[in-house]
């Protein structure tokens, strides 16, 4: 009879990704950073992103929640009116 314990190879050793590395949440973005951005947004013209950065401050949702936001779910009288 096979002894098992001699057909079973141990998987090498490998080093894990985050060994050194400091892990976990990012820091929030200070108040400085914050007005810095919305400055550059509005001297490039870039309305659309100025609006979803300010929705995002503003109400604290993470980016994957912001990017599911609808117009409809901010203004839903929005859509019925064409002067929106």
């Amino acid at each position: 009879m096979h002894d098992n314990a001699n057909l079973i190879t141990a998987a090498p050793k490998r080093a894990p990704w985050n060994k050194g590395k400091l892990i976990g949440p990012r820091p929030p973005l200070r108040q400085k950073h914050v007005w810095a951005i919305r400055t550059w947004l509005q001297i490039e013209q870039q309305t659309r992103d100025l609006a979803l950065f300010n929705l995002a401050i503003d109400s604290k949702l993470r980016g994957c929640d912001v990017v599911a936001v609808r117009v409809d779910d901010i203004a839903p009288e929005c859509l019925l009116r064409s002067g929106c």
